[in-house]
Order: C-alpha cells, then sequence, then structure tokens
C-alpha cells in the first residue's frame, strides 16, 4: 500500500496514486458503526490532550504563533475532536408523514444521512491544528475517507495529528496527509474521486479552486474584514479591551480579526483614549515569550505587503494613532484614523496588526457601514439595546454576529461560515457533518 501520511507528495501521479487508496478507503470508514467513529475520535483528543505542550511548542515554531495562544489553539482542537465523538452518535434522521392526499395515503418516509463520499480538505497556515480539526474531525464522525492538504507553512503539525489519527485505530487508507505544491493541490481538487472539497484561505484561491472542483459539493470559508460597532450605550471599557485582543491576537492573521471599528459620535473620544491605552499595553516580540501578546507575521513578504497598505491609506489622508512600525516581520500594533473607506485597509482583508476608527453619527450609519463591502464573515455589535441588535441581524449581511463582543469570538460548536466573499457552507463541527453528507429518502407502503 502507498505510504499516505508522508512528509511531501512530489507529482500529480504520486498523488493519483494516493487518491487511488483514499478512494478505496471510503468502503471502510462509511461502514463503521456510530461507536467506533466516536471512540476514534475520543482517542485522538485524549492524544493531543496527552502531548498538548509538544503541539502548542511545534504551532509556535511553525506558524509563529505566541506559545499561550498557541496552547489554547491545542486546547480548542481536543474540544473540537471530542464534540466530534459525541455528534457522531448524535446522527439521526426524520419520519416524514405522506399521507398529505389520497394517493400517498398508507405511505411514510424515512430519511438519513450518509457521507457524500471521499473529502479533500484543504487548511491554511494561522490555526495549523484546530482548523485542521474542524474539517478531519467532521470527516470522521460521518465516516468519510479524507485526504488533507495542510498549508506549506505548516505541513509538521498536520503530519503528526495524521499519525494520532492512525494510532487512534482509524482505517489506514482513510486518511492521507499530503503536503505539497499548488499544481499538486490543483489536481487533487480536480480528480473526480473526491466528492467534497472543504477549502479555508483567501477569496481568490477559493473561488478558483471552486471553478477547477467539478462536480463536488465545495465548502469554501475564505475570510473577510470584519467589522465591529460600538454603539452610544455600550460599556465602552469592555468594548475597547476586547476589540483591543480582536484585533491583534496572532497578529491579526486571523480571518475574523477586527478590522473596522465604527463608534457613535457622543462616545468616540472616550472609546478612542480607551483603546489606545489597551493597545499600549501589549507585549511585542518574541513568540516564544510567555508574556508576548503580538509576534511577528508569518513572512517578510507578508510584512512588507502591510506595510504597503498602511502607507497607501496615510497618502491618502489617513493618521496612525498607534504603532505601525516595522521591523522585518514584525509590525507593531497599529490603530488608524480617517482611512477612506475604499482604501484596502477598510475595503480588503489585511490579514495583519492593523484596525481602523472610524466616528459615526448614529447607529443606523453605522450598521450600513458593517453592511458594506465584498466580504461578510463576522460582525459585532457592542449596545444594550435588542431593537438595535434584531435590526442588525436583518440587515447586515454576515454569517455570524457577535453581540457585546468582537466578531473574533467563534466557538467550535456553533454554525461558522460567510456570504458575499467570504464564502459558502458552514463549518462547527454538526454543520460541517451536514456539508460532508447528503439526505437519502426511503419510502415505505405500510
Amino acid at each position: 500500500m502507498v505510504e499516505l501520511v508522508r512528509d511531501r507528495v512530489e507529482g500529480v501521479q504520486e498523488a493519483s496514486a494516493i487518491v487511488a487508496e483514499v478512494a478505496a478507503g471510503f468502503r471502510k470508514t462509511s461502514s463503521l458503526p456510530a461507536y467506533a467513529r466516536a471512540e476514534a475520535l475520543f482517542k485522538v483528543g485524549r492524544a493531543i490532550e496527552a502531548q498538548s505542550e509538544d503541539f502548542a511548542r511545534l504551532i509556535c515554531s511553525e506558524v509563529r504563533k505566541p506559545i499561550k495562544d498557541a496552547r489554547r489553539e491545542v486546547e480548542r482542537a481536543v474540544a473540537t475532536f471530542r464534540l466530534a465523538g459525541e455528534e457522531a452518535k448524535r446522527q439521526v434522521g426524520e419520519v416524514v408523514p405522506l399521507d398529505l392526499d389520497e394517493a400517498s395515503a398508507g405511505r411514510l418516509a424515512l430519511t438519513r444521512r450518509f457521507p457524500r463520499g471521499p473529502a479533500l480538505l484543504i487548511t491554511p497556515f494561522n490555526f495549523p491544528l484546530n482548523l485542521v480539526a474542524h474539517k478531519v474531525a467532521p470527516a470522521m464522525a460521518v465516516g468519510a475517507s479524507f485526504a488533507l492538504k495542510p498549508a506549506p507553512q505548516a505541513p509538521a503539525t498536520a503530519l503528526k495529528l495524521g499519525r494520532l489519527i492512525r494510532a487512534a485505530g482509524w482505517p489506514a487508507q482513510g486518511l492521507a496527509v499530503c503536503p505539497t505544491c499548488d499544481e499538486v493541490a490543483e489536481a487533487l481538487v480536480k480528480d473526480e474521486r473526491f466528492a467534497v472539497l472543504s477549502f479555508t484561505g483567501s477569496a481568490a484561491v477559493g473561488w478558483r479552486l471552486k471553478s477547477l472542483a467539478g462536480k463536488k459539493h465545495v465548502v469554501l470559508e475564505l475570510g473577510g474584514n470584519a467589522g465591529v460597532l460600538v454603539a452610544a450605550d455600550a460599556d465602552l471599557d469592555r468594548a475597547a479591551r476586547r476589540c483591543a485582543w480582536g484585533a491583534y491576537c496572532y497578529s491579526g492573521q486571523v480571518c475574523i480579526s477586527v478590522q473596522r471599528i465604527y463608534v457613535e459620535a457622543p462616545v468616540y473620544d472616550r472609546f478612542k483614549e480607551l483603546i489606545l491605552k489597551r493597545v499600549s499595553e501589549l507585549k511585542v516580540g518574541d513568540p516564544a515569550d510567555e508574556r508576548t501578546d503580538v509576534g511577528p507575521l508569518i513572512s517578510d513578504a507578508a510584512a512588507r505587503r502591510v506595510a504597503d497598505w498602511l502607507q497607501e491609506a496615510l497618502d491618502a489622508g489617513a493618521r496612525i494613532l498607534a504603532g505601525g512600525g516595522r521591523k522585518g516581520d514584525l509590525i507593531e500594533p497599529a490603530l488608524v484614523e480617517g482611512a477612506a473607506e475604499d482604501c484596502r485597509l477598510s475595503a480588503e482583508e489585511v490579514f495583519g496588526p492593523v484596525a481602523v476608527l472610524a466616528r459615526v453619527g448614529s447607529k443606523a450609519e453605522g450598521l450600513e457601514r458593517l453592511a458594506c463591502g465584498r466580504y461578510g464573515l463576522q460582525a459585532g455589535i457592542f449596545t444594550k439595546d435588542m431593537g438595535t441588535v434584531l435590526a442588525a441581524w436583518g440587515s447586515v449581511p454576515v454569517g455570524g454576529l457577535i453581540v457585546n463582543d468582537v466578531p473574533t469570538f467563534r466557538s467550535d460548536a456553533m454554525p461558522y461560515g460567510g456570504v458575499k466573499d467570504s464564502g459558502i457552507g458552514r463549518e462547527g463541527v454538526r454543520h460541517a457533518m451536514e456539508e460532508y453528507t447528503e439526505i437519502r429518502t426511503l419510502v415505505v407502503k405500510i
């Protein structure tokens, strides 16, 4: 048998042989009873927990995530696998009465979900364990075989996880880990033996891969430029503290990082004072240092891009209130005021430690500003007024609206995904399981 958890897949022919094994493995994984799938998932969760510090230090080393954030990611991954084990036992169907007219009398429909087929899972660098878990664990829960193509910056974390899954008793042909180049990845996307493609990454790459995917069921989580509205009746201290965390955790390299902050005019100056204080308290430096809040970006190229976008906004009249300095691949947490709505800092996904602060004249104007643009992943609103909350829920086109917290909040159990250019489909364990399965109906004549 071809080795399926390997350090590198070099060519299309090699990848095709791996796909053949994974496709054959689907017959085994799809026939596993629920208790066996659940037990494998629980074993993986326990194994990650037993090696939690090793995983955290590997994540810190591979993608330079601050060690305290890496530890939190590992804790979440443990919870994700446990939740998937529980959900594997909770898949239920429906009984649908059909005696709605004379022709259907005496009949009854039963529904059940079945895995669509082998899944291709493509993951980004920024959460090299838990975003992998959010694709792998639901696939295991429904009994789908899968091939995982991890980010080129973080193959070791994915390989370590793949070996734990194999050791947990998952069928050997039921998983492959395929670190590889873009050319081979595109060949995998085109391969008709996969029934599902689940991709997390940039909008440009995601929509291109969808165009190549053929008849596959496609799930895309593509990021955004998340906005927050701070209303005049908000708890300003909490809003400032959470916005500072949401904008600068992991150097803003989070698809739901706070990027746009709209503040009602009566409290704008006070909020600005509070958030500047919070930004000044952030510890910037070595990700291996236990005290570090903001470390370097993933590469020098990423830091240069962020610096270029900052300069572009400044040239157009914006002002930097704090930070913005660059030392190699490290950007000091930047808070920008007066940026134009159409500049890249406002309109695109900066994926760096930058937030734009803007004054709005009313809650209604703030909601309009939240709703504009090409992205729609998550948004946040700080207010005590439920009327404003309900108005926002109905008028702001995002996959998730977070009330009295930042859009950077995510529970691993909740449905998660975007609209517009932020993607299609939903993750979150149970909701990803639905994406990986299809309903089959059985009609019984009584």
